[in-house]
C-alpha cells in the first residue's frame, strides 16, 4: 500500500473521530503569497493579501489555534473569509472557531449537507457557511481574487473547486485527494459524474494543484487522478454487469485500487457503485 494511501485512510478515518489533542500541522509556501497548511484534516490554503487572508477549508474544530498561530508566521494580517470546499468534518470543522468574526462560504449543497447532518458521526458544533452560492463566486481583497466554482457532483453533491488565477493555482478539496476517490453517497456523491467534474475544471489555466489531502502536485497529476477515477468506475462496472456479488467486486477493488477492507470506500463507496452502476 502506497504511502499516500495510508496517509489519505488516516485522514478519512478520522473524519468520525473526535480527537483529544490536535495534531502538528506544516506551513509550506506554493507561491508568492499563497501557502498551504498540511496535517490532521484535509489541506489548508492561505492566501495572504494587504487587506487581509483568504483560508480555503479549516480542517477539524480542534486545529483552529493551530492553524491560526500558522497563519501568523506569514502575516500580521487577520483571516476575513473562509471558503469551504465541502461540508466533511476535517474540512469543515474549524468553521466554529471562525464564524463569529470571519465570513464563511460554501456552496448551498455544502451547507444543506451539515444542517442535515449528511455526515454520520460528526460533532453537533459543526458550523455551515452564512454566505452561499449554487454556479460561482469570487472574493476581492486586497486587489486579489479568489474564485470558487461549482461543476458539479463528485466527491459529494457540493464540492467547490478553488481558483486563483493570477497564480494559476487550484485548490480542489476531494476532488482529489489521495490516490483513489472516496464517492460519498449520502452526501450525493457519484463517480459516474466525478469525471464530468473533473473535465470542466481542467479547463481552466492553472500548472499547480492543491489537493483535499496529499502532496501538492500539478495539472498532469489532476489529469491522471481523472484517469483513475474513471478506470475505477469502468472497472467496478464491468464486473457489475458481469453479475458479480459486492463482496467479490470488493475483492477485486482492493487488489486492483488499493482499497483497505475497513475503509471508507468499502463503507460508503462500494454500495453507492452497486446502485448507481447496475
Amino acid at each position: 500500500m502506497t504511502a499516500g494511501l495510508l496517509l489519505l485512510m488516516g485522514c478519512w478515518i478520522a473524519y468520525t473521530q473526535n480527537q483529544k489533542a490536535p495534531a502538528k500541522l506544516t506551513l509550506n509556501k506554493v507561491k508568492d503569497d499563497l501557502y498551504e497548511i498540511e496535517g490532521d484534516g484535509g489541506n489548508v490554503a492561505v492566501y495572504v493579501t494587504s487587506e487581509g487572508v483568504i483560508l480555503i477549508d479549516d480542517k477539524f474544530e480542534q486545529d483552529h489555534d493551530a492553524i491560526v498561530e500558522n497563519v501568523k508566521t506569514v502575516t500580521s494580517q487577520p483571516v476575513k473569509y473562509v471558503i469551504t470546499t465541502h461540508h466533511h468534518n476535517d474540512h469543515s470543522g474549524g468553521n466554529v472557531g471562525f464564524i463569529g468574526s470571519v465570513e464563511i462560504i460554501s456552496t448551498a449543497n455544502a451547507r444543506q449537507n451539515i444542517v442535515e447532518h449528511k455526515q454520520p458521526g460528526t460533532p453537533a458544533s459543526l458550523t455551515p457557511a452564512r454566505v452561499v452560492f449554487t454556479k460561482e463566486c469570487s472574493v476581492f481583497l486586497g486587489g486579489k481574487e479568489v474564485r470558487a466554482t461549482y461543476y458539479g457532483r463528485g466527491h459529494t453533491n457540493g464540492d467547490a473547486m478553488i481558483y486563483f488565477p493570477a497564480l494559476r493555482t487550484i485548490h480542489t478539496g476531494d476532488l482529489m485527494a489521495g490516490t483513489s476517490p472516496l464517492i460519498d453517497y449520502n452526501g450525493g456523491g457519484s463517480v459516474v459524474e466525478w469525471t464530468k467534474t473533473l473535465d470542466e475544471a481542467l479547463r481552466l489555466d492553472f500548472d499547480t494543484v492543491i489537493p483535499g489531502h496529499g502532496k501538492v502536485t500539478d495539472k498532469p497529476g489532476l489529469l491522471a487522478y481523472r484517469n483513475n477515477v474513471e478506470k475505477l468506475r469502468s472497472r467496478a462496472s464491468g464486473l457489475i454487469h458481469e453479475g458479480k456479488s459486492q463482496e467479490e467486486i470488493g475483492k477485486i477493488l482492493m487488489a486492483e485500487f488499493g482499497w483497505n477492507a475497513n475503509s471508507l470506500q468499502m463503507q460508503w463507496s462500494l454500495p453507492g457503485m452497486m446502485t448507481e452502476l447496475r
